[in-house]
């Protein structure tokens, strides 16, 4: 796989509850794919995953569409998001694939689908999201991390404990 602006980014927790994982990436298509974790944990009471786990494996397939296509420079702020269920998800590996269908200067419209590992289609997504500029959307604290990851020179003023991090979106 190439190198992407996700590479040295820092997964909040909801991703990692979500098992949240890059598979692959076209920075210039806009696409990511996306592995999670269905957790049994995420069932309910009928045993397959609830609807709002899906959404958010979705949501988070959608927005790292955008932050690698436009090479870590813009965050999404999702504006609205329609969620169609196709299938039920039963626990295991559930893949997410998703397009940037246009970016405009504001606005980003996205794109996504669900997938069993068998390729069986749990659910499909559109989303419009607000497009904020990545320095702006992510403390500075998070930014500094993510910066020492790649080699780029963090100020000592900014680095560490110290640092007050930045208003978020």
């Amino acid at each position: 796989m190439i190198a992407t602006a996700l590479d040295h980014f820092i997964a909040p927790p909801s991703s990692k509850l979500l098992g949240w994982h890059l598979l692959d990436a076209r920075p210039e298509q806009g696409w990511v794919r996306i592995g999670f974790d269905g957790k049994a944990d995420f069932c309910n009471p009928a045993g397959f995953i609830q609807g709002g786990i899906l959404s958010a494996m979705l949501d988070d397939t959608m927005g790292p569409a955008v932050f690698v296509g436009t090479e870590g420079r813009l965050y999404t702020a999702t504006i609205t998001m329609t969620v169609n269920f196709l299938a039920p998800a039963k626990p295991g590996p559930i893949f997410g694939e998703a397009d940037v269908t246009q970016l405009g200067k504001t606005v980003a419209f996205v794109a996504a689908r669900l997938m069993t590992a068998d390729g069986t289609l749990l659910a499909t997504a559109t989303s419009s999201a607000r497009l904020v500029e990545t320095a702006k959307a992510i403390s500075r604290e998070r930014r500094d991390v993510a910066a020492v990851g790649i080699g780029v020179a963090v100020h000592p003023s900014r680095r560490g404990e110290d640092a007050a991090p930045q208003d978020e979106v």
